[in-house]
């Protein structure tokens, strides 16, 4: 199904332009429920003070705009993992066919917030892990679930938690988030960074976007900043 993300791509290049204002004739989809889940009974060990770990969720927007507002998060940025380095480019990505998943390059401190507590938010509030190959109104491989672990200790720690969830039947059907290998992140362009914050009003956002970061702050409120951790800087 092409619709969706064409619209948004034309959204995109709409803002990019600076020629757009309300844009409620591009909204659609409709709120997903945050889901309550139990925090891993595996979690990662490390003396570590900084970590990355890669999400794909959907719309990178989303998946930014909460990871932004979680305590211990240093920077979340939005971009591509899955494909190559060449193909790591908006207009490409959104044709479905690259590998390409839209996600998001969590930065952390492990010491504050740990790696199964991202998982967590991660399964509970930033998206759907029982919709394959979609999220929301947007549809096609760019917005698996999918984690990409950058090493043996997510990968057990990933493995574990979702076992554990579909264990216990947290979600009424299957988990079908993927584990894939890490293999590069490529950051999205300018007007992809921060867009929940810069654009709060823009429909997709209001729909879609902005409840995941009120059930963040209502369901995990000793994980949740009010003040998110920007991209660019001076704002």
């Amino acid at each position: 199904m092409k619709f969706p993300f064409t619209w948004r791509r034309t959204l995109v290049g709409l803002i990019a332009a600076g020629v757009i204002g309300q844009c409620s004739a591009f909204s659609f989809g409709t709120t997903e429920d945050a889901v309550v889940l139990p925090p891993p009974a595996v979690d990662e060990t490390t003396q570590a003070h900084s970590e990355t770990a890669v999400f794909a969720g959907g719309c990178f927007w989303g998946v930014q705009g909460v990871f932004q507002h979680v305590k211990g998060v240093k920077k979340a940025v939005s971009g591509y993992a899955g494909g190559a380095a060449d193909t790591a480019r908006y207009e490409r990505v959104s044709d479905g066919d690259t590998g390409h998943a839209e996600s998001v390059e969590v930065t952390f401190d492990p010491a504050q917030v740990s790696y199964g507590t991202l998982l967590q938010i991660y399964f509970s509030v930033a998206h759907n892990p029982t919709e394959l190959n979609r999220q929301g109104p947007d549809t096609g491989t760019q917005y698996r679930s999918a984690i990409f672990t950058e090493n043996s200790e997510q990968q057990r720690v990933a493995q574990a938690y979702i076992a554990q969830l579909d264990a216990a039947k947290s979600f009424n059907k299957p988990i079908v988030t993927q584990l894939e290998s890490y293999n590069g992140f490529y950051p999205a362009e300018e007007e992809h960074q921060d867009f929940l914050t810069e654009h709060p009003t823009y429909p997709y956002i209001v729909i879609n976007d902005l409840p995941k970061v009120a059930q963040l702050k209502q369901l995990y409120p000793e994980r949740y900043q009010e003040k998110p951790v920007l991209v660019k800087a001076g704002i």
